[in-house]
C-alpha cells in the first residue's frame, strides 16, 4: 500500500470533519435562531460532496488494509458524528503508519539466493 493512500484519507477525514462542525453550527443557527437557513443550504450540500470524496478515500483505506467489514463501517460512518472522525482518523492513522512500516521493513529485506 502506498503512503499517499494514507495522506488523503486523512486529508478528507480533517475536511469532512470540519464541515460537519460547520454544519452543526449552521443548524444551531438555522433551527435556534430562525437565521442562516440559505447558508446551511450550501453548508450541508458542500459537506454531502466532500463526505461523498470521503467514504471512497475510507473505503479505498480499508480495502488496501483488509480491514474488517465492522471497522470498514465504523470508520465509514465517523464522517457522520461531530467530533468522531478527529478521534477515529488518529487510531487508523497510527495503525495504518504500522503497517506501512512493516511493509517497508519487508520490502528493505535483502534477498537471500
Amino acid at each position: 500500500m502506498k503512503r499517499s493512500v494514507l495522506t488523503r484519507y486523512r486529508a478528507m477525514a480533517y475536511v469532512t470533519a470540519v464541515m460537519l462542525l460547520v454544519l452543526s453550527t449552521c443548524m444551531v443557527f438555522k433551527y435556534g435562531f430562525d437565521t442562516g437557513e440559505d447558508v446551511t443550504l450550501v453548508v450541508s450540500q458542500v459537506h454531502g460532496l466532500l463526505y461523498i470524496v470521503y467514504l471512497v478515500f475510507a473505503f479505498d483505506l480499508g480495502q488496501k488494509a483488509r480491514w474488517p467489514f465492522g471497522k470498514l463501517l465504523w470508520v465509514l460512518l465517523s464522517g457522520t458524528i461531530p467530533f468522531a472522525a478527529f478521534f477515529v482518523e488518529r487510531r487508523i492513522s497510527a495503525e495504518t503508519e504500522q503497517l506501512l512500516a512493516a511493509e517497508e521493513a519487508e520490502q528493505a529485506e535483502p534477498v537471500q539466493a
